[in-house]
């Protein structure tokens, strides 16, 4: 059994190694975000993003897009027509004229890239081109606004990767998006589980190294999941990862798809397709469910970063800060004005200026809550 020689990793906390380009994201000095506001239901309808379902955090994160979508004058899209047969306008969504041109991208340089990996999708792999070109929501397309880039440049990827992990790779060869060494194969998963980026290099040794990584951008860890083959029975207890590999915690949600990608990656150390490897987890600090459930997963590993393939959660914050550090400052802002800076859904409130109307209302109300109360017919 092939085991990692390249850990401990550092904290994912550890926000020393690009610390100096968080200044460049918070010119006012005002700092991030303790806690996110909840949006008033007739806010987020003026924009178009009132989803009575969404969690505190993706209500928030929708309605950024929005601010997002409009500051760019890109028309709304809408969501699939339901039983009615209406189409519904959503703010957090581009039309999809605007998406075939490449509008839910940041750069112009990373729809090619999508383009490619479109063309040259693995067998089986899973793409929803509509939502991937409309849906400013959607992990997907992060996914290639924050590493895209990076995959065009070798000199970028080695500082990016090695910000994030230090001492793992000296040489980043490929950049893979939605990948699985063999979606239904037994000697994998035998299913269709997959990694949303995987990082393939070098070790300053030589060694082959693989990162997997899953990126969550408003996705909560309790989404619908499928239901896990009995090929997990058998791999998980061979992984040596888990304090109990038997626990059903981690093959419900909001465990479930770590636990597939972990024995993901131990089966692509044990085909001998590495010698190294690490698993990824990549959301927005405010995103506290997801952050959670990578606490929870963490919980039922023996070691979290000095097991036999480490487990390092990250903030996509940590992660824009670790692209301004490799090289790409003004890419990093972009990313950060779209999908971190909620100091802009902050401005949206006019908190200072809450209309008087809002109190006068409350005391109205305190006032008839104090008046005895009249007599009424049996």
């Amino acid at each position: 059994m092939a085991h990692n020689a390249l850990i401990p990793l550092p904290p994912a906390s550890d926000h020393t190694p690009s610390s100096t380009h968080l200044d460049a994201f918070d010119p006012t000095g005002l700092g991030p975000l303790t806690i996110l506001p909840i949006i008033p239901e007739a806010q987020r309808r003026n924009h178009h993003v009132f989803i009575p379902a969404d969690h505190r955090f993706k209500a928030a994160a929708r309605f950024l897009q929005a601010l997002w979508r409009e500051d760019h004058d890109l028309p709304t899209g809408h969501l699939p027509a339901g039983t009615t047969g209406k189409r519904r306008r959503l703010g957090s969504r581009i039309s999809t004229t605007a998406g075939d041109q490449g509008a839910n991208f940041l750069h112009p340089d990373i729809v090619p890239t999508v383009a490619r990996a479109l063309a040259y999708r693995e067998l089986g792999a899973v793409y929803n081109v509509e939502r991937l070109k409309t849906n400013l929501l959607s992990s997907q397309p992060l996914t290639f606004n924050l590493f895209a880039l990076l995959q065009r440049d070798p000199a970028l990827a080695i500082r990016f990767v090695a910000d994030l992990f230090p001492g793992v790779m000296t040489e980043v060869t490929e950049f893979i998006f939605e990948h699985s060494p063999g979606r239904g194969d037994p000697r994998f998963t035998a299913d269709g589980t997959a990694f949303d980026l995987a990082i393939r290099g070098h070790s300053a040794t030589g060694d082959r190294v693989f990162i997997g990584i899953e990126v969550k951008y408003s996705e909560s860890g309790y989404e619908p999941a499928p239901r896990l083959n009995d090929r997990y029975t058998t791999l998980a207890p061979t992984t040596d990862l888990f304090i109990d590999p038997t626990a059903p915690t981690l093959t419900t949600n909001p465990c479930q798809q770590l636990f597939r990608q972990h024995c993901l990656a131990a089966t692509i150390l044990d085909e001998g397709l590495a010698d190294y490897a690490v698993l990824a987890f990549i959301a927005p600090q405010h995103n506290h469910l997801a952050h959670a459930a990578a606490t929870t997963y963490a919980r039922q590993l023996q070691s979290a970063q000095a097991g036999r393939i480490p487990f390092i959660p990250l903030t996509l914050e940590r992660v824009i800060t670790a692209i301004a550090a490799a090289g790409l400052p003004g890419h990093a802002r972009n990313l950060h004005r779209r999908y971190t800076d909620f100091w802009l859904v902050d401005g949206e409130l006019h908190l200072d200026t809450v209309p008087e109307t809002l109190f006068t209302a409350a005391a109205t109300s305190a006032r008839r809550s104090r008046r005895p109360a009249t007599a009424t017919a049996a």
